[in-house]
């Protein structure tokens, strides 16, 4: 573990090579599990707002989900997250011709329609950051469905803090990014 500013970053996330391989897992993080995505507060408000423009990617039982329980869901611990379809996949799932599991509001980004790509919890996968009073945990979540992405990113040797780096730079910023580069250098 090393830190960087107001965060404490495990050096997996250096150490660890992953590129998602969707061919092979088919985003079977979407869809498996039985939590929804982590959201901060503010990600629930633009979750309402965009709504409207997101439900003409969703699948009907994604819409129903949504409508029934809404846009998000607050757990019993007070956690914040994506809502569920019947307890499995997330409720903005959708899927290709190919039956890959993928984001309809990141579909709806990719199109124009909107300019938010996702929760941020979404983007980092699979760091996973837990916010402390003090302080902020960025970790590298292991999951045995992500056993082909490691695999993959061996093969091409990028790190998981490459493969992340819009995503952790949307989080954390430039500077923290350049930091965590200067770090990993050094590290190897």
């Amino acid at each position: 573990m090393f830190q960087l500013g107001k965060t404490i970053v495990s050096e997996e996330i250096i150490k660890k090579d992953f590129v998602c391989n969707l061919n092979a897992c088919k985003g079977a993080c979407c869809i498996d599990g039985d939590a929804g995505a982590p959201l901060h507060e503010d990600e629930t408000h633009i979750l309402k707002k965009i709504y409207p423009k997101v439900k003409s990617f969703l699948r009907q039982e994604g819409i129903d989900a949504i409508e029934q329980q809404g846009t998000y869901i607050t757990t019993e611990h007070g956690d914040l997250e994506t809502p569920l379809i019947n307890g499995a996949d997330c409720a903005y799932v959708i899927f290709d011709e190919k039956n890959v599991a993928l984001c309809a509001i990141e579909e709806a980004y990719n199109q124009g329609e909107i300019d938010w790509k996702k929760p941020v919890s979404c983007h980092l996968y699979p760091i996973r950051v837990t916010d402390y009073t003090e302080f902020s945990g960025v970790n590298y979540h292991r999951w045995q469905i992500c056993d082909d992405a490691c695999e993959l990113g061996e093969k091409l040797g990028v790190p998981v803090y490459k493969f992340v780096k819009e995503a952790l730079i949307r989080k954390f910023g430039k500077d923290w990014y350049a930091e965590l580069e200067k770090v990993a250098q050094d590290y190897k």
